[in-house]
């Protein structure tokens, strides 16, 4: 049983864990922090103050915000706790501060905790490998919801490094403002903002006579909550260091 608490969980994103949790015997939140007022139906005690958090835990899930972090690394590093850190937006300060508390704890940051988009991630590495050379042109587009705020997603940044370790592409994320013919050394990035798509990716290669598409489509923020549920129970135990998705994959196979 890996004991978990849940960091934002009166969250969007702290209630889907939360439910995720309760249907599975092998996983079980003692405590949550939040600071708005507890939810009656969570089922485990809710501190406003993390400092005031005692339970004993294998692992801390974080779903909060960027000015939570900073306490949050604290709070784990005093009390040796693996930290499974899921919120965006953290400054280079805050990225910088990570990586000197995974020297002390196991961390695990991802740009995107679904299972499905990291094993992309692992695997277009090698398939880069072979439809490059073979003068494949590559191309990304995703898609939100029309209150996403940042494009091109960070999703789509990461699925672009792998697919271009080892080759030095450019990117391009507009090619309105110059009429020229695209380069073959070069990544196209292109974002859609509409609806409420919750999310989809997808990776063209364009070669000569034929043409292969990989599409990743998320359908509810549950995937999400699964894969941070999956990286906990991976994490603990750990020792300090960083760790990302590809390595809760591995360890699957």
């Amino acid at each position: 049983m890996t004991r978990i608490i849940m960091h934002g969980c009166n969250g969007k994103m702290g209630q889907v864990i939360t439910g995720i949790c309760r249907n599975d015997e092998n996983i079980e939140i003692v405590a949550g922090i939040d600071i708005a007022d507890s939810i009656p139906t969570n089922g485990y005690p809710v501190y406003t103050n993390i400092d005031s958090c005692k339970e004993e835990a294998d692992a801390v899930i974080d779903f909060s915000s960027a000015r939570a972090v900073d306490k949050l690394l604290d709070y784990c590093v005093r009390r040796s706790l693996p930290l499974v850190l899921c919120t965006t937006g953290l400054s280079d300060e805050q990225i910088a501060a990570v990586k000197e508390a995974s020297d002390k704890i196991a961390i695990l940051r991802s740009a995107n905790m679904s299972l499905g988009i990291n094993m992309l991630l692992k695997e277009l590495k090698s398939i880069t490998g072979i439809l490059a050379p073979a003068g494949f042109d590559i191309e990304i587009v995703e898609k939100h919801h029309n209150q996403k705020i940042d494009a091109p997603s960070g999703t789509a940044l990461a699925l672009a490094d792998s697919i271009n370790e080892g080759l030095n592409y450019d990117y391009v994320f507009d090619r309105s403002q110059v009429r020229k013919k695209r380069s073959k050394n070069e990544i196209g990035i292109s974002a859609v903002r509409g609806g409420n798509i919750v999310g989809e990716h997808e990776v063209i290669y364009a070669g000569p006579d034929e043409v292969i598409t990989i599409t990743h489509t998320a359908y509810s923020k549950a995937l999400f909550g699964n894969g941070a549920v999956q990286a906990a129970k991976f994490l603990a135990g750990k020792p300090a260091g960083m760790y990302n998705m590809v390595d809760v994959i591995d360890n699957m196979l």
